[in-house]
């Protein structure tokens, strides 16, 4: 399966411990993903041969669940 890239809006996060737990989290479902974070527009960009689904359960039960994502 080819990575693909998942962009999150995560609202909760607020400083560089949620930086570090939500890359941890990532790294933890899985080792390959790369992850982008922008703490101060509060985005995630994630590239992993995870679907989408699981990234927002890996991000909900880190504690940062992501804005629904607008259509």
């Amino acid at each position: 399966m080819m990575p693909a890239m998942h962009s999150f809006i995560l609202p909760d996060m607020s400083c560089g411990h949620c930086v570090a737990a939500i890359t941890e989290a990532l790294k933890a479902a899985d080792a390959q993903a790369r992850v982008e974070i922008d703490r101060n527009a509060k985005t995630a960009d994630v590239d992993s041969d995870l679907p989408r689904e699981a990234l927002v359960a890996v991000l909900t039960e880190a504690g940062y669940p992501p804005a629904p994502a607008s259509t």
